[in-house]
């Protein structure tokens, strides 16, 4: 039978299906369904920079009044009748834990480095298994040189890495100037993986009435090239895991990433589209693509269309036509 078995930010999971942070997985009820339904792990909904700061500073404020100073985050919220954003979200990781037998991934949705890295400690002591950082900022200030918006971000990994020992990664967008060397850098500060890439929103124009309006919210099924592309160029020559995402709807999409060399891929659209079920559905579709090719293992087939290994790597380097639309 197929091992469908794994390591994801370097935690044993049965399934390299990982929920992807989203409205699908902001409530107890919609993990456990996930995890029913064979996710090998899931990434909560993520909290951002911004909630975490106005949170933080109230509840300092308040802490201090009433000489609490660093109290335990579990028992903090226990304890006292605090109805907020933050300790909603510690409450979800602290319950999670006790009901679900995969790892419990936070996430936090951030573009400073700011005042909120502390309260990564606080995640850490409600029991989430792993931290994601989903950094992203758009590059679109004509006066800011790209080195700049790339020392920001690595300066949040580095703070936040300084107030946790779990294992953390990120999740980032295409937009470096140098990004195959961009990942080595995260890599070199430790992280455990890198997700290729965030789902943004992005906007379109209303031709009738002559206005801006969000463009498709989720993905399609071709959307997931881009990130092959660079998990395939960049496998084996990073020391951290390396994640798919975007355009991942069917069992064979993630058996191509598989096969470019990620160690595992998030889902996200794809539930939204066919619902929380269609994780099995991924999960079989991956198995028998496996079985048929006689693959007993991921490991087997992981990387084996990398730069490295393929025969021909020189055409995940192209970025120009040569045959097709080329002419005659």
């Amino acid at each position: 039978m197929t091992d469908l078995s794994t390591y994801y930010m370097g935690l044993p999971v049965h399934s390299p299906i990982v929920a992807a942070s989203s409205a699908l997985t902001a409530s107890l009820a919609q993990i456990i369904e996930l995890e029913k339904y064979g996710a090998g792990a899931v990434v909560l909904k993520s909290l951002f920079e911004e909630e975490i700061v106005v949170e933080l500073d109230r509840r300092m404020n308040k802490m201090h009044a009433e000489n609490y100073i660093y109290p335990e985050t579990i028992e903090f919220y226990e304890d006292r009748d605090v109805d907020d954003i933050l300790t909603g979200y510690l409450k979800l990781i602290f319950e999670a834990k006790k009901n679900l037998d995969i790892p419990v991934i936070a996430s936090i949705n951030c573009v400073t480095s700011g005042n909120w890295h502390y309260f990564a400690k606080y995640i850490q002591e409600a029991g989430a298994d792993g931290l994601e950082l989903n950094i992203f900022t758009l590059p679109a200030d004509i006066a800011t040189p790209g080195k700049d918006y790339e020392e920001a971000a690595l300066k949040i990994v580095k703070d936040t890495m300084a107030e946790v020992f779990i294992p953390l990664s990120v999740k980032i967008s295409p937009y470096y100037s140098g990004l195959a060397n961009m990942i080595s850098q995260f890599d070199q500060l430790g992280v455990k993986g890198v997700a290729l890439f965030n789902r943004y929103f992005s906007p379109d124009f209303d031709m009738d009435e002559l206005l801006m309006k969000p463009g498709p919210i989720y993905s399609d099924e071709g959307d997931y090239l881009n990130s092959l592309r660079w998990i395939a160029l960049l496998s084996g020559k990073v020391g951290c895991d390396l994640y798919a995402t975007n355009g991942i709807h069917d069992g064979l999409t993630v058996a191509k990433m598989i096969a470019a060399g990620a160690q595992g891929v998030q889902v996200a659209s794809s539930l939204y589209k066919n619902g929380i079920a269609h994780i099995s559905t991924l999960n079989r579709q991956l198995a028998e693509w496996m079985e048929k090719k006689e693959f007993g293992g991921l490991e087997q087939l992981r990387g084996i269309l990398s730069h490295n290994n393929m025969e021909n790597p020189a055409g995940l380097l192209r970025v120009q036509f040569m045959r097709h639309f080329a002419g005659k």
